[in-house]
């Protein structure tokens, strides 16, 4: 199906306004973001403190340990710091004169490190040894408890602060980066207000995540709204979407309603690698190859397996479902970085500059050396940013499109997607006409299609960034289980730019094209459209299966940014990562269940 409209005809209001719209704004921010007050980045030579990362992200300029000044093209919506726990006290003590514990001389030694090799040191001694066991503890230069809550208590400040609603949301937020032996199980976690504990937790009092759950069930109690997101799945070693829990019980219906409540959303990509697919494990998807990070699997025993991606997570969620009558692994789709460097969504590929300090800080440690215990430096991407279509921007709204599952994820351009779904919908003649029917007579993605036997529609919109590529077409993957309990996908083109048509002896379509000058790292938008929107009926539908379904926007193809470093810095292309990439966006999935 070809699609070409006029960007000025459709556009959705996205205008900061008084009053809320019911049809939902799209709003981009970060979630993934780590400070000087996160151990690993300060040893990598972070400085950047909350507020400072806070106000990165309003767009106000920041002074970096160089002397150089950062300040952000584009401004976020919405932004959370979310350093890791465990250390976050012992960076209070690092970090302030009047701190308990700053005299002490490994945290002198902490503070006036240069050299790379004592950076890998300590991150080797102090984080991988302790984080990546079993039995993880805090370092001799600890000074307490009191020193957790006064580095809380500046994250929070950071947040209440730059918090200016209808303008800049600020949420409250930490990581919990529990990763037994090896395996990375760490979430982020993230508040609906400024309604937060006096203190937070880390993987060194909580050592498995169903305690994390434990703890946020009695904030809740208390009165408080949070919610949980994992990352890295690809890094997780088989456990992010297990058949047994943290003991070695086999997975049950607590488990799987308590996950699903506590952790509504899953981060799809980051710095280090795509987690959707995998081309090893998804040969017939042929955009599966896109920032597969294969050189995580050089540490602590990543070897990839396919439930280690999203997909695969999606699949087995409908099988325990099948078993337990609730999918534990029912998620929503979330972007952020992980940058190392307090830059929030530092997400342009024409100007990635690393993520973790000298690690990847240079052209020749980006193209030949490597985050140490992590990823090669050519195999790093850009990362991801997130996406909610919420009422408007305030914490309340953004918090609760999250806890809906109203969100999607872009591997950084700003491209905007959304889809509907359920038996009574229609192909949509504009984008305003699709939202007020989605949510009158249909289902917005993230949600449950209600039980049918009619064949459900799904009608799908994609926008691209003002500043970026042109748009390839609009995707549905589906996966179901079957009666035999087997788990099935395909990949549906839905709409597309151009006039090309689905070749009917291979049923794909051909490429959008390719107008990337390698020469100069430059492209053109003469390929491509600026906005798809078409509808897709799933005549295939068996009423007795349970499915997800979630819509997949791919940009025509542009320079990754190993090009733009070479180029920039006359040196030959890298020979084994590509030189061009289809940048994407993914939405929330929707799910069916059968009746009963």
């Amino acid at each position: 199906m070809r699609a070409l409209f006029s960007a000025a005809l459709i556009a959705l209001p996205v205008a900061v306004s008084a009053d809320p719209n019911p049809l939902r704004n799209a709003y981009f921010g970060e979630t993934h973001m780590h400070t000087a007050l996160s151990l690993d980045a300060y040893i990598g030579g972070t400085r950047l403190m909350p507020a400072d990362s806070l106000a990165y992200a309003r767009g106000e300029p920041v002074t970096l340990p160089d002397g150089s000044v950062a300040q952000h093209k584009r401004p976020l919506d919405f932004a959370a710091v979310t350093d890791h726990s465990e250390y976050i006290g012992e960076m209070y003590s690092a970090v302030y004169e009047d701190a308990p514990g700053y005299d002490n001389d490994e945290l002198e030694e902490l503070r006036t490190m240069s050299d790379l090799q004592q950076r890998q040191e300590w991150f080797l001694k102090y984080v991988v040894s302790s984080n990546r066991s079993t039995t993880p503890q805090h370092p001799p230069f600890y000074a307490g408890p009191s020193t957790t809550k006064s580095a809380w208590d500046i994250i929070v400040t950071a947040a209440n602060d730059a918090n200016d609603p209808g303008v800049f949301t600020a949420m409250i937020g930490f990581e919990w980066s529990g990763a037994p032996n090896g395996a990375n199980l760490h979430r982020n976690v993230l508040f609906r207000d400024d309604n937060v504990p006096d203190t937070v937790p880390s993987y060194i009092e909580l050592n498995q995540e169903e305690r994390l759950w434990d703890w946020m069930r009695v904030q809740e109690a208390e009165g408080r709204h949070l919610l949980a997101i994992p990352h890295n799945s690809n890094a997780s070693k088989g456990r992010m979407f297990p058949d047994v829990d943290s003991f070695g019980a086999a997975l049950d219906l607590d488990y799987a309603r308590t996950r699903q409540h506590f952790e509504p959303l899953i981060e799809m990509m980051q710095v280090k690698g795509n987690s959707e697919v995998h081309r090893k494990f998804w040969a017939a998807d042929e955009f599966a190859g896109f920032e597969n990070a294969d050189s995580i699997q050089k540490n602590s025993a990543r070897i990839f397996k396919q439930r280690d991606f999203v997909r695969g997570g999606l699949k087995v969620g409908l099988q325990k479902q099948s078993e337990l009558g609730v999918n534990p692994f029912k998620y929503g789709f979330m972007g952020g970085t992980d940058n190392h460097n307090g830059l929030m969504s530092a997400v342009a590929e024409d100007e990635f500059i690393g993520a973790h300090g000298p690690e990847d800080g240079s052209v020749e440690r980006r193209r030949t050396g490597d985050v140490l215990g992590w990823i090669d430096g050519k195999d790093l991407s850009i990362g991801s940013i997130g996406g909610v279509w919420a009422t408007e921007n305030t914490r309340a709204a953004i918090f609760d499109a999250m806890k809906r599952r109203e969100t999607f994820a872009t591997s950084g351009p700003r491209i905007k997607i959304r889809m509907f779904g359920g038996p009574d919908l229609s192909a949509p003649a504009d984008p305003v006409a699709m939202a007020e029917q989605g949510y009158l007579l249909g289902t917005p993605m993230g949600g449950d299609l209600r039980p049918t036997v009619i064949a459900p529609t799904f009608t799908v919109y994609a926008e691209k960034d003002p500043d970026g590529a042109n748009l390839d077409r609009i995707q549905i993957i589906k996966g179901w289980v079957d009666e035999n309990g087997d788990p099935n996908e395909k990949v549906i083109d839905v709409v597309w730019s151009g006039d090309r048509a689905i070749d009917l002896s291979t049923g794909k379509l051909p490429p959008v094209g390719n107008t990337v000058d390698l020469t100069t790292a430059l492209f053109t938008n003469d390929i491509g459209t600026s906005t798809l929107m078409g509808s897709w009926t799933d005549e295939d539908f068996d009423p007795q299966e349970a499915a997800f379904y979630y819509a997949r926007a791919l940009e025509i193809p542009t320079p990754r940014w190993t090009t733009y470093d070479a180029v920039r810095n006359d040196l030959p292309l890298l020979e084994d990562v590509p030189a061009t990439i289809q940048e994407r966006a993914w939405g929330s999935p929707l799910w069916y269940s059968p009746a009963g």
